[in-house]
């Protein structure tokens, strides 16, 4: 496994792991499964695990924390970890939720997050979310606050815009920029990107492979269980699915032709992108996580690179990435 810089001083492997999966939103789980999968990423070279409050209601950071207390000193060093804070969910199923970027907020949440993974320091700490009524510099005083105090080691931020990311900079430097990034979601090109690349911060794509369907193992929208939100999710309608398979049709070739997987093409294409990108890739199935960990080592030539940019002029993708709730936290 490749590493990377997400800044100077915080290196990872090249490919994270996103563990929200391992709790909910994509069908059903198994904690003995899950403490299997996750003891995979050892031998894979995996050391970055991407996690957060909001998942599970507290569930997955206490998985996450379960299994690195099993392991040795040494091999528990090697691991970098990542949460969130800022999404506050409503004690039932319902999947309403408010932002909230309060100093008190964020300085309970790193605490509670702190105990739950059994860490004295949080790796990375991200504001989930941004409320668009809050003052983001307020917000970062208190981040570097928990810095200053050794609670968290560097500070992150999650879908905001260029403006808000550079306004937050300013205040105290961020770390990483969390945004959904994939070859079905590039509107960040346009702005963020471009900033991110300008002040040399790290960036995270999440659902990298497009929340699976970028594999091309995703034809049917009945594929997915009653409680995956992919179900009802705009982009999976069958409709929609039938458009958007176009996108696999034109990166299959390139599968061939590298003898890997489509979904390998889509993660070499974001590595890509920028020196400073590490994608976030999950899943519940050991052979996946194989082979996500193993795009890392292929390389596309330039030409290639190229015809896959191009994608963006000619193909549009149908279907909204959140449903109107989901869609409140993005800070556009």
């Amino acid at each position: 496994m490749k590493v990377r810089h997400l800044s100077q001083d915080f290196e990872v492997s090249a490919i994270g792991y996103g563990a929200m999966g391992l709790s909910e939103f994509y069908g059903d789980t198994d904690d003995n499964n899950s403490l299997e999968l996750l003891n995979k990423l050892i031998d894979f070279g995996i050391t970055f695990i991407d996690t957060a409050n909001l998942y599970g209601r507290g569930h997955n950071e206490r998985l996450i924390g379960h299994f690195l207390g099993k392991l040795d000193p040494a091999t528990r060093d090697k691991f970098k970890i990542a949460t969130k804070c800022g999404i506050d969910r409503t004690p039932n199923a319902a999947y309403a939720r408010g932002i909230i970027n309060t100093p008190n907020y964020i300085t309970q949440c790193c605490h509670e997050s702190l105990q739950r993974l059994g860490v004295e320091k949080i790796d990375l700490f991200y504001l989930h979310r941004v409320d668009k009524e809050a003052s983001i510099e307020e917000s970062m005083d208190c981040l570097s606050r928990l810095v200053k105090e050794g609670k968290i080691g560097h500070v992150g931020l999650c879908e905001v815009s260029a403006s808000t990311l550079k306004k937050a900079h300013s205040v105290f430097p961020v770390t990483a920029l969390q945004t959904e990034y994939s070859l079905w979601t590039r509107d960040i090109e346009d702005t963020i990107l471009p900033v991110v690349k300008e002040l040399g911060i790290g960036l995270v794509p999440y659902s990298p492979l497009g929340r699976g369907f970028l594999t091309g193992r995703y034809l049917n929208n009945n594929d997915f269980q009653e409680n995956d939100f992919r179900r009802n999710n705009e982009r999976f309608l069958q409709s929609n699915m039938d458009h958007n398979h176009q996108l696999i049709d034109a990166i299959s070739p390139l599968a061939e032709k590298y003898n890997c997987t489509i979904g390998q093409i889509a993660l070499v294409w974001l590595l890509a992108q920028y020196e400073s990108i590490v994608p976030i890739p999950g899943t519940k199935n050991l052979n996946y996580l194989a082979e996500n960990a193993k795009a890392s080592e292929i390389v596309l030539n330039e030409a290639d690179l190229g015809v896959i940019n191009s994608l963006r002029d000619t193909f549009t993708v149908k279907g909204n990435r959140y449903s109107e709730e989901g869609m409140k936290g993005i800070n556009v």
